[in-house]
């Protein structure tokens, strides 16, 4: 913020300017919005702002930028919506944010406070309708605490377990002068450090002959990762990653690897068996929930020691020790560490070739382009710090199973399940970094859900390359339905467009690959191009998932 706006908000001020003043002192760089009249002082008062405000074509687009936004740095992604449709619109975002653990705001315009109660335009029940899925709900009634309240939904959305808050803004409110109203001072966010009685309970190494850590959540840098995984490798521990939380640590490390691969949906059996052979369970930043767990079917009795920043929400089963740590402060700490460790002989290695194996792609035939050949080209072409994003569905098995992070904040994709993420959060990634590459592994159903968001990055300059799979149905419930309902698909069937074509109306560039030998030169030309990009892949809709013979 400049000087001349700091002392010219020591005096009088509106409610919505002093908003906009305390996300400037924060440090936020964009908001993610659709507009709407019910905060026009907010939006007033971002048009002389340092802060990008991003204009997206939907709210669900404006969410899954800020969850993506939320993801990939170290402060809460902030979105801005309208009254109670736009609300609605944001509020498979919230849930995603909540379930995932990531930091998010949303701002909500409201009806004027004397308005309540009477069925007025768009109104709604701003706590009924988000308190089940928010971390805190709250309702800017006095604007002499606008600042106070955005600093204090900062602060609660990332400490403890993170997650998102969500603040309703009174349109009356907002115009309210506060006289000699100023930002707040932004709260010190506790790192806490694990005591020195965990470390030294971690002596339990010495007694485990299987032990198995599994990263997950929030809060993940560089160091910390390559920290954790450096002192596992040594110690002979394998690491697997919770659902979707794969960028935590490095899948190939130089001075050892200990990576070992995924735990939950699609993940290997020579996985889910050593979660069911480990005598020792260490999760850090996660808890022993649903996915991780095979609907609560795995790894529960093992030794189980839990390293989360907060509360053990989500976690089930034996719980032997709970270590009330940030994910960082806690692998650094535990790198310096010199555990005595014992774990049966090739332990380790035996999982991570077994990782190696199950992770290297291969072709799976059928008619249209072979998506095992196409992960294999994107392993070769992408940078080392490429970010990947993609939504829910089968194309997601394709990335998730065989594309490789090195490099921390490198994957926003929804733990929730959410279809339509992957191309907002690639909006974000190319806005929060313009120096790497970005791209997004979409489905032909997702894509759609968001896609239209290719006119944000139009708009805004983001770069990134869209590999959209097209085998024309929702492949993930087809393949339940013939599981459950073998040869009665229904409400299932997807009728498509020219993908290409059509990213090239909003200025993108786009093409259509319709055979395997041509994928190489096609992902080439997308990201020469400069533009955002849509490769339309078309694949055979009867082979819609890798294989499952290794």
């Amino acid at each position: 913020m400049t000087e001349t706006r700091m002392a010219a908000e020591t005096h009088a001020v509106s409610a919505g300017h002093l908003i906009v003043a305390q996300l400037e002192v924060a440090g936020v760089r964009r908001v993610y919005g659709v507009p709407g009249e019910s905060f026009l002082d907010v939006l007033d008062g971002l048009h002389d702002s340092s802060i990008n405000t991003v204009v997206t074509r939907h709210e669900g687009g404006a969410g899954f930028m800020a969850v993506a936004e939320g993801r990939l740095t170290d402060l809460p992604g902030v979105a801005m919506v309208t009254r109670g449709p736009g609300a609605a619109n944001a509020l498979i975002a919230v849930h995603t944010a909540y379930q995932d653990a990531t930091p998010m705001i949303l701002f909500v315009g409201l009806i004027p406070v004397a308005d309540r109660g009477r069925q007025a335009f768009q109104e709604f029940d701003i706590t009924a309708w988000f308190g089940s899925t928010a971390k805190k709900v709250v309702v800017l009634d006095d604007a002499a605490s606008a600042a106070a309240v955005v600093g204090d939904a900062i602060h609660t959305s990332l400490s403890g377990r993170p997650g998102p808050v969500v603040i309703g803004l009174p349109e009356d409110v907002l115009t309210h002068a506060v006289q000699r109203g100023a930002p707040v001072v932004p709260r010190a966010l506790a790192r806490t450090a694990p005591a020195p009685a965990d470390l030294e309970a971690l002596g339990r190494f010495a007694q485990a002959q299987r032990p198995l850590i599994v990263v997950g959540g929030e809060g993940w840098t560089q160091e910390s990762g390559e920290a954790l995984a450096r002192w596992a490798a040594a110690h002979g521990v394998p690491v697997a990653a919770d659902w979707r939380a794969y960028d935590a640590v490095p899948h190939v490390l130089d001075g050892g690897n200990s990576y070992i691969g995924y735990l939950g949906y699609a993940r290997s059996d020579a996985n889910a068996r050593r979660l069911d052979e480990a005598d020792l369970l260490v999760l850090v930043g996660c808890p022993r929930g649903d996915v991780l767990s095979d609907g609560y079917s795995r790894g529960l009795s093992a030794d189980t020691v839990l390293v989360m920043p907060g509360d053990t929400l989500g976690h089930h089963g034996r719980l032997d020790q709970h270590i009330v740590a940030d994910v960082t402060a806690f692998s650094l700490a535990l790198a310096v560490r010199n555990y005595t460790t014992a774990p049966q002989p090739n332990w380790l290695a035996d999982a991570r070739a077994d990782y190696e194996s199950y992770s290297t792609p291969r072709p799976v035939g059928g008619i249209g382009v072979d998506m095992g050949v196409c992960m294999e080209i994107l392993r070769a072409e992408l940078e080392q710090d490429a970010v990947i994003t993609y939504g829910a569905g089968n194309h997601a098995l394709w990335p998730g199973r065989y594309l490789q992070h090195t490099a921390a904040n490198s994957l926003a994709a929804p733990r929730n399940g959410a279809m339509g993420m992957g191309i907002p959060a690639a909006v974000a990634a190319s806005l929060i970094f313009p120096e790497r590459q970005v791209v997004s592994v979409a489905g032909d159903g997702c894509f759609m859900m968001n896609g239209q968001e290719i006119a944000t990055a139009v708009g805004y300059g983001g770069r990134f390359i869209a590999i959209v799979v097209d085998n024309q149905c929702f492949a993930t419930i087809r393949e339940h339905q013939e599981r459950e309902y073998p040869g009665r698909p229904s409400g299932t069937h997807l009728t498509n467009p020219d993908f290409a074509a059509w990213a090239e109306t909003y200025g993108g560039h786009g093409e259509r690959v319709e055979r395997t030998e041509d994928f190489q030169a096609a992902f080439r030309r997308a990201v020469s191009s400069g533009k955002p990009a849509v490769l339309h892949v078309l694949q055979d809709p009867a082979t819609r998932a890798p294989r499952t013979d290794s």
